[in-house]
């Protein structure tokens, strides 16, 4: 089966695992997915990761977090789509909740947050809110 768009696959995954309250989900691997959960990870949204070879087919196996028996993370929204693509300015990066949440952005030196992004005089390509 081919998933014609990973990053909406992974945050899909991400909350249904955190509807039904899951300890962890498992996923296929892909640098750019593992980049996303690396930039997850730093914010503190998600817990460890651990990537897994079975039958020459690498896979991540995330750990969620909860605080209280609720999930870190409330909202996944995916942004740029393979059908319209979404690109900001540095000086003009979206703010998620006035801050309260992320934006990931995919610059030319790899995936990072908005806050980063801006510090970085960097533009590219929104791929998801986190809040």
């Amino acid at each position: 089966m081919t998933i014609s768009d990973p990053i909406a696959d992974t945050l899909t995954r991400i909350r249904n695992a955190n509807m039904v309250k899951h300890e962890s989900v498992s996923m296929p691997h892909s640098n750019l997915k593992e980049e996303l959960i690396k930039v997850l990870q730093k914010e503190g949204y998600v817990g460890s990761y651990v990537v897994e070879e079975k039958d020459n087919f690498k896979f991540i196996n995330l750990t969620l977090k909860y605080h209280n028996s609720q999930s870190v993370i409330t909202g996944l929204k995916r942004v740029s789509k393979p059908g319209l693509r979404v690109y900001s300015k540095a000086k003009n990066m979206p703010r998620v909740f006035d801050g309260m949440g992320i934006a990931v952005i995919s610059t030319s030196k790899g995936l990072m947050t908005e806050k980063e992004a801006r510090a970085n005089q960097l533009g590219g390509e929104v791929l998801c809110y986190v809040w």
